[in-house]
């Protein structure tokens, strides 16, 4: 499992613990706390993709000013794709059905689940790395298309992705052929 699991179960208090000696309520915590885990995985995905988009609001700013007006669609579909995004990771549910509901979601899926959704950090890495490559082109010109398909590739990706998030919460691999 990861560090924020780690800390939040470092985090419980003393009746917590002592709760976790009663028959049933250990694993029931235990669940909590993944379910938490990815919640607090999850507002980080959102933090560093939202302060992706305000980046990309800027870069649009300084296309107008440089002039490069034929790139601010480009870029607009790229900001409409991460918000997309961002809302979904952001409305996304936390992979735990409670007591009662038809789909039960065990630890092993939690962990699956939260495994998944730190994978999701790495398009905030690599959607700034093509950020700092759009910003270099702007002035010149030179590779801005290139450096706007590979913006809007990488926020297509990260939504496509995201559509897999459902398997993984099901269990149900995918098999390509």
């Amino acid at each position: 499992m990861s560090d924020l699991y780690k800390k939040v179960s470092e985090a419980r208090t003393g009746l917590e613990k002592l709760l976790g000696q009663i028959p049933g309520y250990k694993g029931y915590k235990e669940k909590e706390m993944r379910r938490e885990s990815d919640k607090l995985l999850r507002q980080a995905v959102v933090t560093r993709m939202s302060a992706q988009r305000r980046r990309m609001k800027e870069l649009q700013r300084r296309l107008i000013s440089a002039g490069r007006i034929e790139y601010l669609d480009d870029l607009g579909v790229a900001i409409t794709q991460l918000q997309t995004f961002i809302d979904r990771v952001r409305r996304a549910t936390y992979g735990y059905s409670g007591l009662f509901d038809a789909v039960r979601v065990r630890e092993e899926e939690l962990d699956r689940l939260y495994d998944f959704d730190h994978r999701l950090l790495e398009y905030g890495d690599r959607l700034s790395a093509a950020l700092d490559t759009l910003e270099v082109a702007i002035p010149s010109g030179e590779g801005l298309a290139d450096a706007l398909r590979a913006v809007q590739s990488i926020c297509g990706e990260a939504n496509d992705t995201f559509s897999m998030r459902e398997e993984v919460i099901l269990g149900v691999s995918q098999t390509t052929e």
